[in-house]
């Protein structure tokens, strides 16, 4: 036993390495530089909670935290309900499951920033493909990055590249459960759509719960989509763009960390909440 655990440690060790070189250390510098003023690297002054005070009054900041919420709130109604319905839907065929994983997985593998390239070929108002679609019926040519769709235009591709990963997630939790409950449930008459929600969506509410815990800390990340499509402006900064600004754009390292502190605290505050508001009897098996 003593050998084991001497075999795991070892084996465990580059991977705690590896976590406090580029996970843990990072953070803790971040706290400490969010109790300075900064300009660039090298010229920083103690400032104690300033910073912190000042994010009370940050409108900028606030803003970007409702911007953010918005773009959250699609992405669990539409990103992990639209994976979820394609997984129930591919569960049930017989023939051509790897298929569908694949091209339902294939958008994750591209980069963000070559899909949000993709989307600026959709949404420009000159040659842009929606534009071209609706001159084609006869209808105007429409904004879509102005400040009433901006942020609506931007959802719909952050939606997108996540939807296949969670797809696989769901499959693979479905893929686990045993016949035997759905032989039962048929002969009690449970079929279809009471089938998937008495039986299959019970069976897997942990994964659920795991899932919309990703959704939500993947939204507070969201970065390449504004910053490729809008730069964040026309009511679309967010807390990711925000940061960088502050911390790049204006060199105040201080305010930019205590910005990233923010996003760590109000990411676990609102993974603790989802995981407290669908806490109920979980079905085993």
């Amino acid at each position: 036993m003593k050998g084991d655990r001497k075999y795991i440690g070892m084996f465990l060790l580059p991977a705690a390495a590896i976590m406090s070189v580029f996970l843990y250390y990072p953070f803790f510098k971040s706290v400490f530089f969010s109790f300075f003023r900064t300009k660039g690297f090298y010229e920083k002054t103690f400032v104690g909670l300033e910073n912190y005070a000042r994010m009370l009054s940050d409108e900028l900041l606030r803003a970007a935290t409702l911007h953010t919420l918005e773009i959250m709130l699609y992405v669990i109604v539409f990103q992990v309900g639209i994976a979820l319905v394609l997984a129930v839907l591919v569960d049930s065929i017989k023939w051509g499951k790897s298929f569908y994983r694949m091209v339902f997985f294939f958008p994750v593998v591209i980069s963000g920033t070559a899909i949000a390239l993709l989307f600026v070929l959709f949404y420009n108002f000159q040659f842009g493909l929606l534009n071209n679609l609706l001159q084609k019926m006869g209808m105007d040519k429409v904004l879509w990055l102005s400040e009433s769709f901006a942020l609506k235009a931007i959802s719909i591709p952050t939606v997108w590249h996540y939807v296949g990963f969670y797809f696989v997630l769901f499959l693979t939790a479905m893929s686990k459960i045993p016949s035997d409950f759905y032989e039962a449930a048929k002969l009690e008459g449970i079929t279809g759509f009471k089938k998937t929600m008495k039986l299959t969506i019970p069976l897997i509410m942990s994964d659920i719960k795991v899932v919309i815990t990703l959704a939500i800390t993947g939204t507070l990340k969201v970065f390449e989509f504004i910053f490729v499509l809008t730069r964040g402006q026309n009511g679309t900064e967010v807390l990711g763009t925000y940061m960088y600004k502050k911390a790049i754009v204006d060199q105040n390292f201080g305010y930019g960390s205590t910005i990233a502190i923010y996003i760590v605290v109000f990411g676990v505050l609102l993974a603790l909440l989802a995981n407290r508001l669908m806490k109920r009897e979980e079905i085993t098996y």
